[in-house]
């Protein structure tokens, strides 16, 4: 009965994976690593499991990422604390982010969405590089980051995360879990943070992090009938966000809206109900169908100092799925239908730029995929998808991917695939509003925001070697990706630094990075990596790099495990370090002398380090550092003295704005 119910959870609620090895989740419970590579997948997918998530704080989706090297984490402006992901030197919007498949941080939600999943939530990410399967969608380009979310059926009564910090944030995470019959189960996901207090470190008058609180609730339910083939799941999730940023003496209700002091506040609404239903054909386990569904609600008032911006979005998404095989079990295929409906209510009023920018996106698409497995020591997935937009028209999207094995414990992978989307250009670009700069949307004859569609190549290859080193397991991998924009929404910050240009342009990007991993001794692991990164975009002024990211970065990162003593005790430290190399940084050559930056940062190093104590299965506490050698950025909030000035900017944000961090926390559970 278990194997059963296992074959049906991998069948139908990886749906990416669709049965054919594409961007599938496999839970290999008897392997320790905490990330997990395969040589057998045909996409180059490496799966983040909750062990590798307890490495650190990990209070969100947007904070997990900090010790995987594929992933670089960034601080999106100065103010408001907001971390921001990359993937082969591409921002969050070029990745397609889904929560157990469906579509979740996009258009409204790009800014802030990473933030609204909590941690302690998640039981694996997988992180795709490169193009994805096209039964996932038209808009991945660089890659995709799914979470996969506790289920039901194999959560534990109760479980309690309190969790507690320096910069005076405050968390707490509670799980309940109910047994309902031998068909359902049901848990529900209880999170609250808030930060209580102003702090100004670097004495620029300016909060380094914002007050706010954040209420998040879900409830899911899991039907499983094993017998029969069935397996279903019911979301309903609601989300209070409210955050406040700004200069130390800002009262909200005091000073909005005047140029008493520079002020924002950022709130957030959000409702969400999925439904999946999937069924495997009893007689026909290679066959199986799925379908998708998800509503989602999501509201947003904001101001920053005079700029207003308010945004509400509705979509819904729909997706059917039919799996099977042809002749054998080395043919096979997915092929199915999706629609997704937008409806957004978008209101801006900045320098240049005041109204109203509603609009309705829709799209029906469908696609077939196919997979050939020999069985040995080759794969192959070829995809074609066919979608009707009401405003890119009709297009097609074609990907592929292969792997080969070429001896033992070894790898080598390529792919290609085309990618198109709408640029949600204010939506994506928030940081930009907390500053004086003047926006400007050169075209006019596109359908978005008068712009046209953002179209891309994404083309990579990876190679991955395992081997013994003095009977020591290792791997290396080295990964090579570029991604050609046909059609690029470029955000121009270098005409001037009062301005924010928007128009369409083409533009390049090349990613290399070099992995290793080696098991030093018993239970001492170590993972190193380095990244190069060659970016560039063709301006209004010339072809020059993308600004504030680094050409030359590396990675490493030592966990050490002690043995698993009487009643589970144990001791777990981790420690990671990051290395960046100086960035490009945008013009302010026209600035006052004390607002000017140099062309370039300069390159700087990052030290984080959690240990853990376990004092038995059910109990455990952890404590760490974040910026051990207290690295700030200096003149990160530029015209400080003079936020309401010409020269005001948080966007231009490099390095932490917060120096050293501390905190402590504690997990319970009731097995």
């Amino acid at each position: 009965m278990y194997k059963y119910t296992a074959l049906i959870v991998v069948l139908f609620f990886s749906f990416a994976a669709k049965a054919q090895d594409t961007l599938q989740t496999i839970q290999v419970k008897t392997d320790s690593q905490s990330t997990k590579k395969s040589y057998r997948k045909v996409a180059n997918t490496a799966t983040m499991t909750s062990k590798e998530l307890l490495k650190a704080a990990c209070c969100n989706l947007a904070e997990s990422f900090e010790t995987n090297p594929s992933i670089d984490v960034n601080f999106s402006d100065a103010l408001t604390g907001t971390k921001q992901i990359r993937m082969l030197g591409l921002t969050s919007p070029y990745l397609m982010i889904t929560e157990e498949n469906i579509p979740s941080v996009r258009g409204a939600s790009q800014a802030y969405g990473l933030s609204f999943t909590p941690g302690t939530w998640v039981e694996s990410i997988q992180i795709t590089k490169g193009a994805g399967s096209v039964v996932n969608g038209y808009e991945s380009i660089s890659g995709q980051i799914n979470t996969e979310l506790i289920k039901p059926a194999c959560d534990i009564p109760f479980f309690l995360n309190m969790y507690g910090s320096t910069d005076s944030r405050f968390e707490v995470n509670t799980h309940f879990n109910k047994k309902i019959s031998d068909k359902w189960s049901s848990s529900l996901f209880v999170h609250g943070n808030t930060r209580i207090q102003k702090m100004d470190n670097n004495d620029d008058g300016f909060m380094d992090n914002p007050l706010a609180k954040q209420i998040n609730v879900l409830n899911r339910w899991q039907y499983i009938n094993a017998e029969k083939g069935w397996l279903g799941f019911i979301n309903f999730r609601y989300l209070n966000d409210q955050k406040q940023t700004g200069e130390l003496d800002f009262n909200a209700n005091r000073d909005k809206g005047t140029t008493n002091f520079w002020g924002s506040e950022i709130n957030t609404e959000r409702l969400d109900v999925s439904t999946k239903l999937g069924y495997v054909f009893p007689n026909m386990p290679y066959q199986s169908i799925g379908f998708q569904n998800a509503f989602t609600s999501h509201k947003q008032d904001s101001y920053f100092g005079l700029n207003d911006y308010g945004i509400a979005q509705k979509s819904f998404y729909s997706n059917f799925i039919f799996n099977s095989i042809i002749s054998n079990s080395k043919n096979k295929f997915s092929t199915g239908l999706n629609f997704a409906y937008d409806d957004y209510n978008e209101n801006l009023v900045v320098p240049l730029i005041s109204g109203n920018f509603d609009r309705i996106d829709t799209s029906l698409g469908a696609f077939m995929e196919y997979t050939f497995d020999n069985l040995d020591d080759f794969s192959l997935v070829a995809g074609f998808r066919v979608d009707n937009h009401n405003r890119l028209g009709v297009f097609a999207t074609p990907r592929i991917h292969a792997r080969y094995n070429p001896w033992n414990k070894a790898v080598l992978r390529a792919s290609a695939g085309l990618g198109k989307r709408s640029a949600n250009i204010f939506a994506e670009n928030q940081h930009l509003f907390a500053s004086s700069r003047v926006f400007d949307i050169l075209n006019t004859k596109g359908r978005i925001y008068g712009l046209d569609a953002e179209i891309a190549w994404n083309y990579g290859l990876s190679f991955m070697q395992g081997f013994s080193i003095f009977n020591r397991t290792a791997d290396v991998t080295f990964d090579f990706y570029r991604t050609d924009f046909q059609n690029q929404a470029i955000v121009d910050l270098y005409a001037s630094p009062q301005q924010a240009l928007f128009y369409n342009g083409t533009s390049f990007a090349n990613s290399m990075q070099i992995e290793f991993n080696v098991e030093l001794m018993d239970h001492l692991n170590a993972r190193t990596a380095y990244k190069y990164y060659d970016i560039q975009t063709e301006y209004l002024s010339g072809t020059a790099e993308r600004p504030l990211q680094a050409r030359h970065r590396f990675f490493a990162n030592l966990a050490y495990e002690t043995h698993i003593g009487q009643k589970g005790r144990q001791w777990k430290f981790d420690f990671t370090y990051n290395w960046l190399g100086k960035q490009q940084l945008p013009n302010t050559a026209s600035n006052s002398i004390a607002d000017r930056l140099p062309e370039y940062s300069p390159s700087f190093s990052l030290l984080n380090t959690q240990i853990t104590r376990t004092f038995s299965s059910t109990f455990e506490m952890y404590a760490g550092a974040e910026n051990l050698g207290n690295y700030t950025q200096e003149n990160a909030v530029l015209g400080n003295e003079n936020p309401f000035g010409t020269t005001f900017d948080t966007s231009i944000v490099y390095a932490p704005v917060f120096g050293q961090m501390f905190y402590a926390g504690l997990r319970f559970k009731i097995k």
